[in-house]
């Protein structure tokens, strides 16, 4: 396939993997690279000797030297941390979550594409005057943290915007993405791209314990819903407006209501569940697209069915079993 994004960064598919924190280390942004797509390190709330030693295994785990990049949550990045990720030549720095402006000016005098995830048109304005090369319109169906705009809306919004203002700018669309209709619906709605999480959250390389895997390849996307209570169990001061998607267990239907009457030890089992992969109290962290999730395959496996049914949908129209 080919669009924009993948002219621009020399992909074989429009296919980028969420930096999902946790769950993205190097070995599945090195496959989703090799793969064709753009891999992306989840750098979440800034170990930085984690990250380092996650670039160490995306160049292993790849085409040889497979270039990955690297995502953060802009209100726990610092100007130290950034510069420790830039001395990796990275192959993009993936901002959400907060003002990007700050960091802006030293991602491009490094000469590293910005790609800035937005919720909202306030957002997408605010990327577009900090200069970011590419910018992520994230729906609400997404997994992990976001807000409340839908995919099918905001997307074509900020397509239609970025078009008026600036229309150098690239465009991905995230959440609910898991499968070549959605990549295809992307396009079609205006964005050279998809940034996929879920459907790569349930890959072989994915930092995820297998009972997590198991119950999310038997959901449906009727068992989540958007909460705070994996952020107050893990002591996480997460801004408004984000929340967190999540699969239901028997945590969320406890203090989904009032987390913040979670006691200590509330709070110590559901991150021993988290961390043993017990998904009776743990919350997967998964989108509505779990539905589409039916199995744990490698990264490049599901790039590629992506890409392949995406192209051959666009040529051709859907029709069931084809």
């Amino acid at each position: 396939m080919k669009t924009r994004l993948t002219d621009a960064f020399g992909l074989k598919w429009p296919i980028v993997s969420a930096p999902m924190a946790g769950a993205a280390g190097g070995a599945l942004a090195g496959a989703v690279s090799g793969a064709g797509g753009l891999g992306l390190i989840g750098g979440g709330y800034g170990d930085a000797d984690w990250i380092d030693a996650e670039f160490a295994r995306a160049g292993a785990a790849g085409a040889a030297g497979a270039p990955v990049g690297c995502g953060m949550i802009t209100w726990r990045l610092d100007e130290a941390l950034l510069e420790r990720i830039l001395a990796q030549t990275p192959r993009a720095v993936f901002l959400s979550f907060g003002d990007v402006a700050a960091y802006a000016p030293r991602i491009h005098a490094a000469g590293v594409p910005l790609i800035a995830q937005v919720q909202d048109m306030e957002a997408a304005r605010a990327a577009v005057d900090a200069g970011a090369q590419v910018i992520v319109a994230q729906g609400s169906e997404a997994g992990g943290h976001g807000a409340s705009r839908a995919t099918m809306t905001l997307v074509p919004e900020v397509a239609d915007f970025l078009a008026a203002q600036s229309p150098d700018t690239l465009l991905l669309a995230a959440g609910g993405i898991a499968d070549g209709r959605g990549l295809a619906a992307a396009l079609m709605l205006g964005a050279d791209g998809a940034v996929v999480g879920s459907r790569l959250w349930a890959a072989a390389e994915a930092l995820v314990p297998e009972g997590l895997h198991r119950a999310a390849t038997a959901a449906t996307g009727d068992a989540t819903l958007r909460t705070r209570v994996p952020d107050v169990a893990r002591g996480m001061d997460w801004p408004r407006p984000f929340n967190i998607r999540v699969m239901r267990s028997a945590g969320t239907e406890n203090w989904h209501g009032a987390p913040e009457q979670m006691s200590e030890a509330d709070r110590a089992a559901w991150r021993a569940a988290m961390a043993a992969g017990d998904a009776r109290m743990a919350t997967p962290i998964v989108g509505e697209a779990v539905g589409l999730i039916g199995d744990i395959r490698p990264a490049a496996q599901i790039v590629a069915q992506i890409g392949e049914e995406a192209a051959r949908l666009l040529r051709g129209g859907w029709a069931k079993g084809a």
